[in-house]
C-alpha cells in the first residue's frame, strides 16, 4: 500500500470509509502506533468499515484485530477526506479514504501483534516525528498534538 498525493490525485478512485484511533498510554504523554505488514509504515490502528457496523463499531473493531486490545471510542478527533491523497494497493485498486479518527479508551486485552501488524508500541511525540509514519496519519497527529477540543474536518 503506498499514499499518492497530489492535486485532485483521487479523481477517479472509488471511495472507501474507515477509521482510526488515537490511544494514549496512562500519562498521556505516548500514542499507540503499528506498524504495517504490507509496507513497514507506522499508523494510527484503524481500517475500512464493513457493512452493517457504525464508524464507532469499526473503530472498535479494528483496534482488536489489529491490536489486541479492547477500546471505546471516546469522542471524535477529525474526518479526513482530502481528494489530494489516494491510497493505492498491489493489486492496483485506487481509493480515496473517508476517515474518522477518534479518541479511545482501552478497556481490556492484552496488546499484541496480528497479520496486519509487525510491530505495536506507544511512542511519544518526538519519538513520532523520528518515525516513519504514514503521510495521512501524519497530518492526524499534527490535529491530536495541536490539543483541539473540537472535532476538525480536512
Amino acid at each position: 500500500m503506498k499514499v499518492l498525493t497530489g492535486d485532485r490525485v483521487a479523481k477517479g478512485a472509488k471511495l472507501r470509509v474507515g477509521c482510526g484511533a488515537v490511544i494514549f498510554d496512562e500519562t498521556r504523554q505516548k500514542i499507540l502506533l503499528t506498524r504495517r505488514a504490507d509496507n513497514g509504515q507506522w499508523c494510527l490502528p484503524g481500517g475500512g468499515m464493513d457493512a452493517g457496523e457504525s464508524l464507532e463499531e469499526t473503530c472498535e473493531r479494528e483496534v482488536w484485530e489489529e491490536t489486541g486490545l479492547r477500546a471505546r471510542v471516546t469522542r471524535l478527533i477529525g474526518i479526513y477526506t482530502s481528494p489530494n491523497f489516494a491510497v493505492e494497493y498491489a493489486d492496483g485498486n485506487r481509493w480515496q479514504v473517508v476517515s474518522a479518527t477518534f479518541e479511545c479508551e482501552v478497556t481490556g486485552g492484552h496488546l499484541g501483534l496480528s497479520d496486519e501488524t509487525t510491530e505495536v508500541g506507544y511512542f511519544t511525540r518526538a519519538e513520532i516525528e523520528q518515525m516513519d509514519v504514514l503521510l495521512t496519519h501524519r497530518i492526524r497527529l499534527e490535529d491530536v498534538f495541536a490539543g483541539k477540543v473540537e472535532a476538525v474536518c480536512r
